[in-house]
């Protein structure tokens, strides 16, 4: 049986790292980096990356016609959205003053704000964090899902991001993670799972989450 598996390439992914780990969990598996929409809707599961700023990334999606791409995918192909990926299938997020997304999951993104601190637990003290959230963070696995399978509850994953998202109806919510706020880390519905860390830079845990990915069949 093949397993085609197409990474969205609109010059907005870190598209080598996250092909390479695909490649690494799933040597008998075809990875084609692609912004051919025929080659993407034809491939078996689907890879929505995202790095950099989300005016950009909107801009280059529709600019090449890949935002119907991403609304088809997401109705039909078990789909990964990484990163500022997850954040695009929101309705809005707040950065560049405000822009308006996909619209494919009910949610806005949010700025962390700026003179974060994290609470002790006695009250007292109160740690400035930095923004962008930057580095290893635990990830609380609020309900089962394939593709946790194999994964420990409280696992760290890789973070990197100023903004996160928010979402409006709480039965999406798969995981989630504390930095000041408690936002939602992992998402899911149907045959989407998006996440705001990056699996492909997580070690053992992330390489596990792509590997369920590569023989998920898009049921919870």
């Amino acid at each position: 049986m093949s397993n085609v598996i197409a990474v969205i390439d609109y010059g907005m992914g870190n598209l080598h790292s996250a092909a390479k780990a695909l490649e690494h969990v799933a040597p008998d598996a075809e990875v084609v980096v692609t912004s051919d929409a025929k080659k993407i809707l034809s491939a078996d599961r689907i890879v929505f990356p995202g790095v950099g700023a989300i005016r950009d990334c909107m801009g280059e999606l529709k600019r090449l016609g890949l935002d119907k791409v991403v609304a088809e995918a997401a109705k039909t192909k078990p789909l990964l959205a990484i990163c500022v990926g997850y954040q695009c299938l929101m309705a809005h997020s707040e950065e560049n003053g405000g822009i308006d997304c996909l619209d494919i999951l009910p949610g806005h993104v949010r700025f962390f704000g700026k003179d974060l601190c994290e609470p002790s637990e006695d009250g007292e003290d109160c740690p400035v964090l930095k923004v962008p959230h930057m580095g290893w963070n635990t990830v609380k696995q609020v309900r089962a899902h394939a593709l946790w399978e194999g994964i420990p509850d409280e696992a760290h994953f890789y973070f990197v991001h100023s903004y996160f998202v928010q979402l409006d109806e709480p039965s999406l919510l798969v995981g989630r993670t504390q930095y000041s706020h408690t936002f939602a880390a992992a998402a899911a519905r149907d045959n989407v799972f998006a996440v705001q860390f990056h699996p492909e830079k997580s070690a053992q845990h992330g390489l596990q989450l792509l590997r369920n990915f590569v023989s998920w069949n898009g049921q919870p």
